[in-house]
């Protein structure tokens, strides 16, 4: 009673003190996002920015630190460090830090005698003590308490990343969480605890074992050995070798910390709705406590020029392509400004000279470029994919052609006060985002830019002139680049980390710390929530030809958004997307195909059409002011667009050939393909393609009337602009060309989605190193009666990091890096919701994964505290979420599909607190547990534990041919 007392005089002394403080802080003229910036006495940086758009602030902590400051013998350090900032501290995610500690203190002198060891024998003996020693350990920790406190205060997006020169943590919080989250963040960074060291180890040797599996990873790796042999962006990789994480040293780990993790090698940077003369006062009280450290500055190596070309082949089974890099100054030079122009220049996906000189004249199948803008280098990254029977030799010197024009200055002097236009339009999308707002502040801080040069960067880019841009060019791009060729091959150079023998540890999920207590004990004032009202929050009015518009405006800045929404696609009309695509080679009487995309770009305006499967938008987005402008070109495009042979036949080419490279790609044979004929057999959605021989049969003059005839069906409107209602209704009324009368859509195509009445397991056959386990099991249809429900389910089960799933799979057995599970509600009333589980892991993990899934799914771990937890973060994030701007009408477009005329939201607020666990049980029960699945397995077949696989149903082996139907 002492103790408290003598603390609570010595909190109320320290606020007083930080009370009367004042803050000094830093702002810059013309500055957008108003910002703030701080700097503690310890060196601490704060960046903040207030933006109200939602009761909510989006928060990043930002080390200036990453895979350039690992030690040459540990390398992948800072990013298996920043796995084990989610294990706690010795305040929480312990029962009892006194007895725990001891065991983690043996746990780390075990693993410097580890990786001393070199006989196999002795190693795996020291192991075996390492995984005892562990789960004694565990036995007094509380797994995941730091993602129980994060949503126990109603955060969402929890997570972090490392790079090359930054760790970054990052959260969405409440508003009126700031301080709860500032007490627990406080004490994690300045008294971390590695504990349940190896099981989180091997989640680590699992996303090693991913990128082994990633062809983009090894071509990057690649590009990066041949652009920086001194520098260590290319001699060590985020992950780290093989070698190293399999001698990991606790004793490494700490010292880094402890060098790395201090205050003036950090920032706070906060957007959102917030008082800055409140916050930072708490977060000197919580944070200025923190001893500063000297760094050991990081001596940048200087790379040898490159005279020549360095030729570097990667070899896999995705699709082949081409991929050349540049290496120029870092983010503080001259270069990042001339970089970022020059290479929009090639690429803005609109008129870039790529944009228009390759792809849109169809000499590849897709090129371009981009920036990748480092602290002491930047890259300069072109990519090329080749079509069918082209070189990628070819495809690169058709990228090195564009280069060449732009030397000898041939791009309209236009292009470069539109490419301003474009940055200034992408900025105010960024500042309508926390999220965006936040990490250019993290940005700035990593590469220790000054605020002033981000704010005053399109005042420096508005000067450079076109010549300064071929004289950059003329300097900079010659034979000093990397090339590095995707062919398609076995990679021999690749071998997985193996598995260690791991016991699982234990969880301790029913209890709490008294760190944990203390914090969910707090009752900051509530946040009432706001739902959407139909009627009062959207403008509902009709254009000719009854067309429903609904409109909501925009009070915040001067863009706009247009679509034309159709219920229809390639469903109804298989054809469609065919003529879709035809139209981005197409022209006007006015305009060729190539000078339309110009005059796009000179408005300030993008034009887009996509033809899904159930539905097909034509949208036109960009600055207000050009909104007329940008209407009526693609008003023009829709009612005039003119027959293009030559590209109609180039289309049907590179169709095929894409058809091909898909077939090569595992993201598309397991979540299009697959997944497709799991839910539906091999007449479905995906596979309600125009074959071969009706491909080349469809004659332009055909596609030219699906797209002139597109205005006359059904459709409705939704407008997000500062325009007013009869601003919006006149430019309709004058540009939009339809009937008088609308034409009904064509039927749909109605695909049956198939019954599990057994269980099945259907295998495709993929050079990998991992497997990845799909299961699907075929539910009831929507009903919004068990929306409440079926949310604290999956919250419960699946939501997070401290949901049943990510506890029991990844923490405690490690069985995969990758593993989550729900229940997903179908979109359409006529849709049935699905039973939905993922893994992604080793082959020989491929029994314990499945058992362990099928397990949780039939035997629902029972966790009161769990289970409250997960009542308290849906009903926080409720409270605290906001639907704004275009989204409003968007979620209106997903209530109108399920015939609801209220938000929903409203359902989870009133009836989840009220639910029991034994209405989850219930759920559980009749939706969950013993039902038959569809388990789709994507492997190397002759890896794969065939007994396991057969003893949950009868195994079918499907070529791609079945699941792609071609």
């Amino acid at each position: 009673m002492l103790l408290c007392s003598i603390m609570a005089i010595s909190f109320i002394a320290s606020s007083s003190v930080y009370a009367q403080k004042k803050y000094e802080y830093k702002t810059v003229a013309n500055d957008p996002l108003k910002s703030r910036i701080y700097t503690l006495a310890n060196g601490l940086t704060v960046y903040m920015t207030v933006y109200k758009d939602a009761p909510r602030i989006q928060t990043a902590i930002a080390v200036r630190t990453g895979s350039k400051n690992d030690p040459t013998d540990n390398t992948g350090l800072s990013h298996y460090l920043e796995h084990m900032m989610f294990k706690g501290t010795s305040h929480f995610g312990t029962m009892n830090w006194v007895t725990e500690k001891p065991y983690l203190n043996k746990i780390d002198s075990l693993f410097e005698v580890y990786r001393s060891l070199k006989d196999s024998t002795k190693r795996a003996y020291n192991y075996h003590l390492i995984d005892s020693i562990s789960g004694i350990a565990a036995k007094y920790a509380i797994a995941n308490e730091y993602d129980k406190l994060m949503s126990a205060i109603g955060a969402s997006g929890t997570n972090a990343f490392t790079w090359f020169e930054q760790t970054v943590y990052v959260n969405e919080i409440p508003s009126n969480q700031i301080d709860s989250w500032l007490t627990v963040e406080s004490d994690r960074f300045a008294d971390p605890a590695f504990r349940i060291f190896h099981t989180e180890l091997e989640a680590v040797y699992e996303e090693k074992n991913m990128s082994l599996d990633n062809d983009n990873d090894k071509l990057y790796d690649s590009l990066f050995v041949g652009l920086f042999q001194k520098h260590t962006y290319g001699t060590q990789t985020t992950i780290g070798t093989v070698e190293h994480l399999k001698n990991p040293s606790l004793v490494s780990l700490k010292n880094y910390f402890h060098s790395r993790y201090v205050p003036n090698n950090i920032a706070i940077c906060l957007s959102g709705d917030f008082n800055p003369d409140d916050v930072i006062k708490l977060i000197d009280e919580k944070f200025g406590i923190w001893q500063s450290k000297p760094l050991i500055p990081f001596v940048s190596p200087v790379e040898a020029p490159i005279n020549s070309p360095i030729v570097k082949e990667v070899f896999g089974p995705e699709a082949e392509s081409v991929t050349l890099g540049f290496r120029l100054g870092g983010a503080n030079t001259k270069d990042a400004d001339m970089l970022k122009l020059l290479s929009m220049i090639l690429t803005n996906y609109t008129a870039g000279l790529m944009d228009l000189n390759l792809n849109q004249a169809q000499k590849v199948i897709e090129a371009g470029s981009y920036p990748t803008i480092l602290k002491d280098y930047s890259i300069h990254t072109f990519y090329g994919v080749p079509k069918e029977g082209q070189k990628l030799e070819e495809v690169k010197d058709l990228i090195l052609s564009q280069i060449e024009l732009v030397k000898k200055g041939e791009f309209p002097d236009w292009l470069l006060p539109a490419i301003i236009n474009d940055i200034k339009l992408s900025d105010i999308k960024k500042q309508e985002n926390n999220g965006s707002r936040a990490m250019s502040f993290v940005d700035a801080f990593i590469n220790e830019t000054p605020w002033e040069n981000k704010v005053n960067e399109i005042n420096r880019l508005s000067k450079i002139t076109k010549k300064d841009i071929v004289d950059f060019a003329n300097k900079n791009y010659h034979n000093n680049y990397v090339v590095v060729y995707k062919r398609i091959g076995v990679d021999k150079n690749t071998t997985k980390v193996s598995k260690p023998t791991i016991t699982p540890v234990q969880l301790n999920r029913e209890n709490q710390s008294d760190f944990y207590k203390q914090i969910i004990a707090k009752t900051p004032p509530n946040i009432e929530p706001v739902f959407i009202d139909y009627n009062k929050d959207i403008k509902k009015f009709s254009i000719k030809s009854n067309i429903p518009i609904y409109y909501k405006q925009n009070d915040e800045n001067k863009t706009f958004s247009l679509y034309y929404v159709f219920d229809m696609g390639t469903n109804n009309d298989k054809t469609i997307k065919l003529a879709i695509d035809y139209l981005a080679y197409l022209g006007t009487s006015k305009y060729t195909p190539m000078q339309l995309k110009e005059e796009f770009y000179k408005a300030g305006c993008s034009f887009n059409v996509y033809a899904g499967s159930e539905q097909l938008w034509v949208s036109l987005t960009g600055l207000a002011e050009n909104m007329e402008k940008g209407t009526q070109l693609f008003e023009d495009l829709l009612a005039d667009a003119q027959p293009n042979e030559d590209a109609l036949g180039n289309l049907f080419n590179d169709i095929l050939k894409q058809r091909q490279d898909d077939k090569l790609s595992k993201n598309t044979i397991l979540w299009k393909a697959m997944y497709s004929y799991g839910v539906y057999g091999n007449k479905s959605p995906f596979t309600n393609i125009l074959s071969e021989t009706e491909l080349k049969a469809t004659k332009a003059s055909e596609l030219i009337n699906r797209i002139k005839e597109l205005n006359s069906y059904e459709h409705h409107i939704l407008f997000y602009g500062p325009q007013d209602q009869a601003s919006i209704t006149n430019l309709l009324d004058k540009y939009h060309r339809v009937p008088v009368k609308l034409k009904p859509v064509p039927t749909e195509t109605k695909f049956v989605e198939l019954d599990n009445t057994e269980n099945k397991v259907y295998v495709v056959d993929y050079d990998m190193k991992q497997v990845e386990i799909v299961m699907i099991s075929k539910s009831d249809k929507y009903n919004k009666t068990n929306y409440p429900i079926i949310n604290l389910f999956n919250e419960y089960f699946g939501g997070s990091m401290a949901s049943i799933v990510f506890q029991e799979l990844r923490e405690s057995k490690a069985l995969a890096y990758s593993a989550y599970a729900g229940y997903n509600t179908a979109r359409r009333l006529d849709k049935s919701n699905y039973l939905f589980s993922y893994i992604g892991t080793q082959n020989d993990k491929l029994p314990e994964a499945m058992k362990g899934m099928m397990g949780l799914f039939n035997n629902m771990p029972e966790s009161e505290m769990s289970f409250n937890a997960a009542k308290d973060a849906i009903i926080q994030r409720i409270r605290t979420d906001r639907v704004t701007k275009s989204d409003v009408l968007f979620n209106y477009e997903a209530a109108m599909k399920l015939k609801l005329d209220y938000d929903i939201r409203k359902d989870l607020y009133a009836l989840v607190p009220g639910l029991t666990f034994n209405n989850l049980k219930t759920f559980q029960e009749q939706y969950i547990k013993n039902k038959n699945f569809t388990i789709l397995i994507l492997g190397n077949k002759k890896d794969l534990d065939i007994k396991t696989l057969e003893s949950y149903g009868k195994i079918e082996y499907l070529n791609l041919s079945d699941v792609f139907s071609y």
